[in-house]
């Protein structure tokens, strides 16, 4: 979920000074719904490897270049995406038992 302080975050790491508030969080939930779908539920206020991922892409469509996000980023999308179903493996492993 993408609170105010994510949006205030967001904000400073990319130097934005304007109330572009509304904006910058409709981009954000769009790149945390786009990464969800590919690397699995995970939640931005928990894990700081996905908030990077978010803030990252939600970077690129802010500068108009997210064709280049996927690419560039494909390692660290993989990498979401595998813990995450490592993560289920060994909860279903847990669960049989």
């Amino acid at each position: 979920m993408i609170t105010s302080e994510i949006i205030e975050e967001f904000k400073e790491r990319m130097h934005i000074d304007g109330d572009e508030d509304a904006y910058l969080a409709r981009i954000l939930i769009a790149s945390e719904q786009a990464l969800k779908d590919v690397c699995g539920d995970y939640n931005i206020e928990l894990d700081d490897d996905f908030k990077e991922l978010v803030f990252e892409r939600s970077r690129y469509v802010y500068n108009d270049a997210l064709e280049y996000f996927e690419k560039n980023f494909l390692t660290r999308i993989n990498t979401l995406s595998m813990k995450k179903a490592l993560e289920e493996v060994q909860g279903d492993d847990d669960a049989a038992i």
